[in-house]
């Protein structure tokens, strides 16, 4: 039996672990970012404010998440103190905690105030998510492990989740926006400790050849038209309209749910969020990326619907549980279709491309769902989000998901082929004692 469960472990090397340990530590950090979450909501509802303004605020401090192509750009031209990886990293690491250092130091729950604070908190960890994904896709290609090392990356957020839930469910109750911010901003310092111990980076040296070939990427894949179609298929499925700031107005309201027991919820769905991401790992590997999307698609659309039936303590617990899994095997394999679809030379900038695509539909979705659920209530609000699940099936025939896996296939093996002067440009950053050259992320419901 043990040996078949060694054989379901995709981290067969020191490289391969080494690396899904990184990624472990840095996104649980990530994860933490989301604790003041719930307490914002309740203590704006208490202020008068309808779902849908709460959604608006949510929306407004998202957006450092939609630009990220934008950081990565910064760190590939423009590297600071010779580093393109590591200074952004220091400085983008400690915005994060100064926002949220400064937010629990000034105690406020002004809605502008706590707005730009909690802005510059997600722009300092959307920076680092970008370097974060770009090892990942460059590293987890190469070795056949984008799924397996993005169920490390998941599976730690929604872990950090299931403390998010319950310590944010038991600071909600008590309105306590201090210590909310002051403790998610102890974990962007982690992840300084983490670049200090993991990341080496040589000095940045100009390379006009590496930037020719770079550009001449970056124009090629512009104009390739499958990339462009798994965008639009993302966008599509993720900006289905989730239940928003509004579904915690429905359990607060109409389910009568305590704070407390809300984030006792939102961890169990992080714990199924959790199994999801575990179960994705050997999945990846077992089935074919076509079938996975497809059969997540039906189970996504059925499990919104069951929430019809969320109605007191146990069916809540239940359908959030069962939700959180679903939702995350679906996640992941968009992003795996999203990762094997990047193209070489430029993955680090491509996928935080699509990652921003990702973050735009979840971030809309919610907005969406935040207002209609003001107008429309939840019960209409569950069967429009089903329906604009189900809509993405009519995608999936034009976005050839075999061409794709085909295509990265082809190209992690014209990698490992390749002689050591050609990789030399491509610049990657390792997690580890090696050198390389250096250059080139839910609330509770749907």
């Amino acid at each position: 039996m043990f040996s078949g469960l060694a054989r379901l472990n995709p981290f067969t090397t020191i490289e391969g672990r080494r690396l899904a340990l990184l990624f472990a530590i840095v996104y649980f950090a990530q994860g933490m970012w989301f604790l003041p979450n719930q307490t914002i909501t309740i203590v704006f509802k208490d202020a008068g404010y309808s779902a849908g303004r709460v959604a608006d605020f949510f929306v407004v401090g998202g957006a450092p998440w939609l630009i990220k192509p934008l950081y990565g750009l910064l760190s590939d031209f423009f590297p600071i103190f010779g580093r393109r990886r590591v200074s952004y990293l220091f400085l983008s690491s400690s915005l994060a905690a100064a926002g949220g250092f400064l937010a629990a130091a000034l105690g406020t729950s002004e809605y502008g105030t706590l707005l730009v604070l909690f802005t510059a908190m997600g722009l300092g960890l959307a920076f680092t998510d970008v370097l974060a994904d770009a090892v990942m896709v460059e590293n987890g290609r190469q070795h056949g492990l984008t799924g397996a090392f993005q169920s490390v990356q998941w599976a730690s957020i929604y872990i950090s989740s299931m403390l998010v839930g319950l310590i944010g469910g038991w600071l909600a109750q008590r309105r306590n926006l201090v210590v909310a911010f002051l403790v998610a901003a102890c974990f962007p310092l982690i992840t300084l400790l983490m670049t200090a111990a993991f990341v080496r980076e040589r000095p940045a040296r100009r390379d006009r050849a590496a930037l020719v070939e770079r550009l001449d990427a970056i124009r090629t894949a512009l104009r390739a038209r499958e990339l462009w179609l798994v965008a639009g298929f993302i966008f599509f499925f993720t900006f289905s309209p989730s239940f928003g700031p509004g579904f915690l107005y429905y359990q607060t309201d109409r389910l009568r749910f305590s704070q407390e027991f809300i984030g006792v919820l939102n961890a169990v769905q992080s714990f199924g969020s959790v199994l999801g991401a575990l179960t994705y790992g050997p999945l990846s590997r077992q089935w074919p990326l076509r079938r996975t999307i497809n059969i997540s698609i039906g189970f996504s659309a059925a499990w919104t619907l069951i929430y019809l039936l969320y109605r007191g303590p146990w069916s809540g617990a239940v359908i959030d549980f069962t939700y959180g899994w679903v939702y995350m095997v679906t996640t992941l394999a968009l992003l795996d279709l999203a990762a094997r679809a990047c193209p070489t030379h430029v993955e680090g900038a491509f996928f935080a491309l699509l990652m921003s695509v990702y973050n735009a539909g979840i971030q809309g979705s919610q907005w969406t769902g935040g207002h209609l659920y003001d107008f429309v209530g939840f019960e209409w609000l569950v069967l429009i989000s089903t329906g604009a699940t189900l809509l993405t099936y009519i995608l999936v025939p034009f976005v050839h998901i075999e061409r794709i896996e085909a295509a990265a296939v082809i190209a992690a093996a014209a990698h490992r082929a390749a002689p050591e002067p050609h990789r030399a440009h491509d610049h990657s950053v390792s997690a580890g004692p090696e050198e390389y050259e250096s250059g080139a992320r839910p609330e509770s419901g749907p």
